[in-house]
Order: structure tokens, then C-alpha cells, then sequence
């Protein structure tokens, strides 16, 4: 499903990943943990072609994604990769239906289409009464779960999350990390997910510490 091979990554003088490697098969939930500043979002930036790495592969479903054209890695982050972040980054002038949608739009696909997939998967978080509102009017609990919708619209191999409950309370946390497991049953989709929150690592199907750039 998603491979990184051989990792490096240096800013300056600094060594990040130290020519780390991590497989993620499909339908898991995954989990990276570690200390702050270990390089986990840097890892999870190049996994998701957010950043490139200075050396090393990372493959998805088994293609190369690093040796895609800007424009093709672009269109291929967009239909494969579902990225959830600690602060939504929902477009406060949207609705939570549109921002749902917009990905779907920018892959080209149906508007019609993608507004009906949008309404499906809110209402499946539990948001089908919050489609019209924005992101003003929600909770942190509903904006968080408006950005799983978002990640999931174009029916990505994996969804990557970093830190997704970083800026929830614990009932909030505890509901986001019970989402996650539910799509996982129901729909065999894959997450990676970056955090400092202990009882969502004991709950996942693999875990990986970071230390000193390095996985274990």
C-alpha cells in the first residue's frame, strides 16, 4: 500500500530521517509516535508528497511517486492521498458540504456527483444537519470530522493524519479515534497517522517510534 524506502532528509546541517524505512499494508490504522521535533510530521510530509525527501523512495500501490512530473504528482496527491491535519484548515467562506467537495471539484469529477458523495459522508460522520454551515458555526469536534469527509472524497488509498486530535478534548479525541477504526471495518481504508496521543497508539494495528531519525 504505502512504502517509504531509505529515507533521508537534511535541513542544513541537521539530519531529520536517517535513511528510515516503514510499510503500511492496506486497511490498517498505523501509528508514528515519539517526542517533539523527532522528524514524525517531516515523515509524514514526504509520505504524502507534501516535501520531498534528498533521498529515497516512497511508493504507493506500487508507484513511484517521486519520479511523477509536478503536474502528475499534483493529480496523483489529489485522488490517492487523503490528508487530515491538528487545525482542519477548513476555507472559512465555504460551507461544510463545499469543503468537502472542493477536492472532488479540482479532480475534474461531476459536481453533481461530488455534492452527493459529500452529503453521503457527512451524514455518515454524523453532520448531516451542519451541511449549509461554516466552519464559524461548527465545533472543533465537527470541523475535525468536515476534514476526515474532505480526505475521504476522492476514495484515497490512504488517509495521513497528523496529530488529528492534537487540538480536540477527550470526548471529542476519543470520537474522532473511534471514526477512524469504524471507516477502517467499514470501508478497508487505510490511515497513517502521526501522534502524541497514547491510548489512540494502543488501539492501532501497527506502531512505529521515531528516535533520532529512525524508526522501531
Amino acid at each position: 500500500m504505502l512504502s517509504g524506502i531509505a529515507i533521508y532528509k537534511r535541513y542544513g546541517a541537521l539530519d531529520i530521517l536517517r535513511g528510515l524505512s516503514i510499510d503500511v499494508q492496506k486497511g490498517q490504522v498505523a501509528a508514528i509516535v515519539g517526542p517533539s521535533g523527532c522528524g514524525k510530521s517531516t515523515l509524514l510530509h514526504v509520505l504524502g508528497t507534501l516535501d520531498r525527501p534528498d533521498q529515497g523512495q516512497v511508493l504507493i500501490n506500487g508507484t513511484d511517486v517521486l519520479q511523477l512530473s509536478p503536474k502528475k504528482l499534483a493529480a496523483f496527491r489529489n485522488h490517492h492521498i487523503g490528508f487530515v491535519f491538528q487545525f482542519h484548515h477548513l476555507l472559512p467562506e465555504f460551507s461544510a458540504l463545499e469543503n468537502v467537495a472542493i477536492p472532488g471539484w479540482l479532480a475534474g469529477r461531476s459536481k453533481a456527483v461530488v455534492r452527493q458523495e459529500a452529503t453521503r459522508l457527512l451524514d455518515k460522520l454524523g453532520l448531516s444537519h451542519r451541511l449549509d454551515h461554516k466552519p464559524s458555526q461548527l465545533s472543533g469536534g465537527e470541523q475535525q470530522r468536515v476534514a476526515v469527509a474532505r480526505a475521504l472524497i476522492n476514495q484515497p488509498a490512504i488517509v495521513l493524519a497528523d496529530e488529528p486530535s492534537g487540538n480536540l478534548d477527550s470526548i471529542n479525541a476519543r470520537e474522532l479515534h473511534q471514526l477512524f477504526f469504524r471507516l477502517r471495518d467499514e470501508t478497508g481504508q487505510t490511515f497513517l497517522l502521526v501522534t502524541h496521543n497514547e491510548e489512540l497508539a494502543r488501539q492501532c494495528d501497527r506502531v512505529w517510534t521515531m528516535r533520532d531519525g529512525m524508526l522501531s
